[in-house]
C-alpha cells in the first residue's frame, strides 16, 4: 500500500465509501461559495478528504471580527482576500485550489456550475442561495446548503435530479430587513463548526454514495438546547408561487401588536414548529405548525380575522394561502416573530 493510499484509509474502510468512493472524491470539482464561518469549516475537511479540485468564491476581505469563527485566518490575515487565504492554507494540505474573488449573481452562478461537480452554499446571502439554486438546477448538479446565525443553524441538499430544491423550501424570498445576518444577531463560533461539518458530511455522502444525503429535507441544530430536528418537505405547488402570495397582505409586527391589542376578535395564530415555540412564545397565540395547518383550520373561528405569524415572515405567507383558500380574513405578519421581538417586544428570545 502506498502513502498516498495509507492517506485515506480510514475513510476508504467504511462499508459502501470503499476504493470507489475515493476515486469519485478523487475526480470531483467541488465549487464551495463563501469562505466565511462556514466555508472555514467545510473547506479543510473537503480538501484533507481528497477531493480532486476545490475552487474557493468570496469577494470579501478577512477583518478582525471574523477570527473568533473563520478559523483559516489569523491577526495577520485582516484586510487579504478570505478566498486567497483560503486556498493558501488550503493548498498546504495538498489539495489543488483556486481562488476566485466574485460576487455571486445569477451570471457567476451559471459560470460557477458549469464546471462543477457539486455546488456549496456557504453564504449568508440569499440572493446568492437562489441564484446557485438556479444554477445548479439547471446544470444538473447538487447544492449542499446550510446556514448559522445566532445559536441555530439548518443544512440540506438540492438536487433537482432526485427531489426538491431550495426553492421548493422557501418558494419566496423574504424581505432582506426581515432576515437576521452574523452582524446583527451574532454567531456562536462552534456552530459554524457543527453546521459546517455536517456540510461536509452531505458533500462527502452525495459524491460516494454514502447513505443517504439530505434531498428534500432539513436539518434543524440549535446550540442552545442541544436539539436537533429533521423537517422533510417536497416540491413546492406546480402554479406560480409567487402570483398566488402576491395576493396576500402582509402587516408589520406593530401594527399586528395594536391589532390584538385593540380588537379582541383578531386570532394570532403561530405556525411555527414546536421546539421553536418552546425557544419564544408569543401569548395568546394558537400554535398550528405550517404542515399541520390544512387539517387543523376547525379550530380557527372563520367568522374572525386572523394574523399568521412564524419566525420569519416566509411559512406565515404560505400559513395565509392555506387559510385564504379556506374563506379567512387572514394576513400575514411580516418579518414574523423576530420582527416582533426587535420592534414590539425584546424580552421574546431571538433565535
Amino acid at each position: 500500500m502506498t502513502a498516498l493510499d495509507a492517506r485515506w484509509i480510514r475513510q476508504t474502510t467504511l462499508p459502501g465509501f470503499g476504493a470507489g468512493g475515493q476515486e469519485r472524491l478523487a475526480a470531483a470539482h467541488v465549487v464551495v461559495v463563501g469562505a466565511g464561518g462556514l466555508g472555514c469549516a467545510v473547506l479543510p475537511v473537503l480538501a484533507a478528504a481528497g477531493i480532486g479540485r476545490l475552487t474557493v468564491v468570496d469577494d470579501d476581505d478577512v477583518e478582525r471580527s471574523n477570527l473568533h469563527r473563520q478559523t483559516l485566518y489569523g491577526p495577520g490575515d485582516v484586510g487579504r482576500s478570505k478566498a486567497q487565504v483560503a486556498a493558501e492554507r488550503l493548498s498546504a494540505l495538498g489539495a489543488r485550489v483556486e481562488a476566485v474573488r466574485v460576487r455571486v449573481d445569477s451570471a457567476a452562478a451559471t459560470a460557477l456550475a458549469a464546471d462543477a461537480t457539486l455546488l456549496v452554499d456557504a453564504t449568508d446571502d440569499l440572493d446568492a442561495r437562489y441564484a446557485l439554486d438556479d444554477a445548479a438546477a439547471t446544470a444538473g448538479v447538487p447544492l449542499v446548503w446550510g446556514s448559522a446565525v445566532g445559536t441555530a443553524g439548518q443544512t440540506g441538499v438540492a438536487d433537482a435530479r432526485r427531489g426538491p430544491r431550495w426553492r421548493d423550501l422557501f418558494p419566496v424570498p423574504p424581505r432582506p430587513e426581515d432576515v437576521a445576518t452574523c452582524a446583527v444577531a451574532g454567531v456562536l463560533p462552534s456552530l459554524c463548526t457543527t453546521v459546517g461539518g455536517l456540510m461536509a458530511s452531505e458533500v462527502l455522502k452525495t459524491l460516494t454514495g454514502l447513505g443517504l444525503p439530505l434531498i428534500g429535507a432539513a436539518l434543524m441544530v440549535d446550540a442552545a438546547t442541544s436539539e436537533v430536528r429533521r423537517i422533510e418537505y417536497g416540491a413546492a405547488d406546480p402554479y406560480q408561487e409567487e402570483e398566488r402570495v402576491a395576493s396576500i397582505e402582509e402587516i408589520d409586527a406593530t401594527e399586528a401588536a395594536k391589532a390584538v391589542q385593540e380588537d379582541q376578535r383578531v386570532q394570532l395564530l403561530d405556525v411555527r414548529d414546536p421546539w421553536e415555540v418552546e425557544v419564544a412564545q408569543l401569548p395568546g397565540a394558537t400554535v398550528i405548525p405550517l404542515g399541520e395547518l390544512a387539517d387543523r383550520t376547525d379550530e380557527l373561528d372563520a367568522s374572525r380575522p386572523v394574523l399568521a405569524v412564524c419566525h420569519g415572515g416566509v411559512r406565515s405567507l404560505r400559513a395565509a394561502q392555506v387559510l385564504q383558500r379556506a374563506g379567512f380574513d387572514v394576513k400575514s405578519v411580516r418579518g414574523g416573530i423576530d420582527a416582533w421581538s426587535r420592534t414590539v417586544d425584546p424580552s421574546i428570545p431571538r433565535y
